[in-house]
């Protein structure tokens, strides 16, 4: 079984074609304007058009109920993941706005955060682990940092994704050390903050596809 692939960040056509061509499983539309890469809803749903059998996923950072009626209205998306303060209460009710299911970002630096994300077993469809953003950081992710991918070797709670620093020359041995049968990259297929770089797109995906979890 390969592992699956998500490419986050989408915002422009020539980023969701290459990913789609290439094979990605999963297309990441950011709504939240402190990203670079964030855009508005009406364009992820332009681009979300051109995704094919890929799945869209929805970024969140603790959106009220107003932003999830819009993002439900005009995107309609596969998956919402959740990237902020979220409860696991709160991930169950976010489930009602999304057609497959409630991911939850996790932060990780230690072997502690990884523990704590087991309390979202039966909340969240499944966690997204990531690197914890640095010292007063205006968002949550996208910052490009790594950590120990080992740390999260053999958690069972619930599924995870794996991410934060992965590009296509780290991605098969950060497989290898987590044990992830799920990736996700943004800053690592680009060219500069907000604008992707196609050929690393495709290259991320085969290389991913390529490893080997164990």
């Amino acid at each position: 079984m390969s592992v699956l692939v998500k490419i986050c960040g989408m915002s422009d056509e020539a980023s969701v074609r290459a990913a789609v061509a290439a094979g990605a499983d999963w297309l990441g539309f950011i709504i939240f304007p402190k990203s670079p890469r964030g855009v508005s809803l009406a364009e992820a749903a332009r681009l979300s058009a051109l995704k094919g059998s890929a799945k869209s996923v929805a970024v969140l950072v603790d959106p009220d109920d107003a932003l999830l009626g819009q993002v439900l209205r005009v995107l309609a998306p596969d998956i919402i993941q959740l990237h902020g303060q979220e409860s696991p209460e709160r991930c169950l009710d976010v489930r009602n706005y999304a057609r497959e299911g409630v991911w939850k970002a996790v932060p990780v630096s230690g072997a502690a955060d990884v523990a704590r994300a087991s309390r979202y077993a039966g909340f969240a469809d499944a966690v997204l682990f990531d690197a914890k953003p640095p010292a007063g950081a205006d968002r949550p992710g996208g910052w490009g940092e790594g950590y120990d991918y080992s740390l999260v070797k053999g958690f069972d709670a619930l599924p995870f994704i794996l991410a934060g620093g992965l590009t296509p020359d780290n991605v098969t041995d950060a497989i290898a050390a987590s044990g992830a049968m799920a990736v996700d990259t943004v800053s690592g297929v680009e060219q500069e903050p907000g604008t992707k770089d196609t050929g690393k797109i495709a290259a991320f995906v085969h290389a991913a596809k390529r490893g080997v979890a164990g």
